[in-house]
């Protein structure tokens, strides 16, 4: 199977380099039965079953980008991937010249850091001082938007490019299908007899990294922490074992619920993830699967290609460009059921 398998043309104009004017207000695809239909974001409920049970990843986005300049001079931009350590933190950082263990980098507000040294494409980056790394990033981080889009953070972004039941610091990029909720759309969904579960999943910024292989089996995912509580399971496994639908919303659901499933049961999970879902894989426990429009050839289009069908779902975008949808982070999202009939070869 080759990276060029998913390849679509979209306009840059299509690309979302805002948020729309209210959460609910993105459009909705849908896709289920074959059949395609064009609808609002409000119409979820509608899609929804009572005992359906919702999965939301309720990671929080930390102002994860850092602008400064070497000791020497050099300007140079970091995003954070994770923190690691008290004042310690992994980082991709874009310079002139490549850095060097010992190298000293001032920060605004005259914040120092030295390098340490390299972890693959990540540099080991230490604070200097007593003060928390992640304290330091909330006092002068940026919101780490995404590479298409193409302006700078602003203060609305604080809050867009965050869920509203956001709560456990460490992500570097939104886990995008849930910007679409609000409170009120979330309360009516609960009088609704549908139940909701959480975990979390750290998405790093290397959801972002294009796949540099043409034979995609050779393609090597990168770690994202994950924990998947108890309580969650437990609902989880209650769903399964009643014929209750699974509906995971956003593909970091996906990729948490799939990682700690065994046998079509899930037990608590703790560690990091690195599955890489592409058509082909069986899946076990999701049933249904709510996500924005991902970037052409990459490893979230994949893992929707084998939830749908890779060709229901290439068809789907093909539709979702002709009329107009808005993509990526801050775009429409789109709504479908499993597809038990893919069969798609590894």
């Amino acid at each position: 199977m080759q990276k060029s398998d998913f390849h679509y043309s979209l306009p840059d104009s299509l690309i979302a380099q805002h948020p729309a004017a209210s959460r609910t207000a993105s459009r909705l695809l849908i896709l289920e039965n074959g059949g395609l239909r064009d609808g609002h974001f409000t119409d979820l409920p509608g899609l929804l079953r009572a005992g359906d049970l919702l999965v939301f990843n309720d990671t929080r986005v930390i102002p994860a980008r850092l602008f400064g300049h070497k000791e020497s001079g050099g300007r140079f931009e970091a995003m954070i991937e994770r923190v690691i350590g008290p004042q310690l933190v992994l980082a991709q950082v874009r310079a002139s010249k490549p850095l060097k263990p010992g190298q000293k980098l001032v920060l605004e507000k005259n914040i120092r850091m030295t390098v340490q040294g390299r972890e693959g494409e990540f540099y080991r980056l230490a604070f200097e001082g007593d003060e928390p790394a992640a304290a330091i990033l909330e006092r002068i981080g940026h919101i780490p938007l995404p590479p298409y889009i193409a302006r700078a953070d602003h203060a609305q972004d604080s809050e867009r490019y965050q869920t509203v039941y956001a709560h456990h610091p460490g992500a570097v990029a939104a886990p995008t299908a849930g910007l679409h909720f609000d409170e009120t759309l979330l309360a009516k969904i609960a009088t609704m007899g549908i139940e909701t579960a959480f975990l979390t999943l750290h998405v790093g910024a290397g959801t972002f990294q294009p796949i540099r292989v043409e034979d995609i089996h050779q393609h090597r995912m990168h770690k994202e922490y994950l924990r998947i509580p108890a309580a969650t399971c437990d609902k989880i496994n209650r769903a399964k074992q009643t014929g209750r639908r699974v509906v995971a919303v956003g593909t970091t659901v996906v990729r948490a619920l799939e990682t700690a499933a065994r046998a079509g049961a899930i037990s608590p999970y703790e560690g990091e993830t690195e599955i890489f879902i592409y058509p082909g894989y069986r899946f076990q426990i999701v049933d249904a699967l709510l996500t924005n429009f991902h970037l052409p050839e990459s490893t979230l289009l994949m893992l929707v290609c084998a939830f749908g069908g890779k060709e229901p779902v290439l068809a789907a975008y093909r539709h979702a460009v002709a009329q107009g949808y808005r993509f990526f982070s801050y775009g429409d999202a789109m709504f479908l059921s499993r597809n038990n009939t893919v069969t798609d070869a590894v």
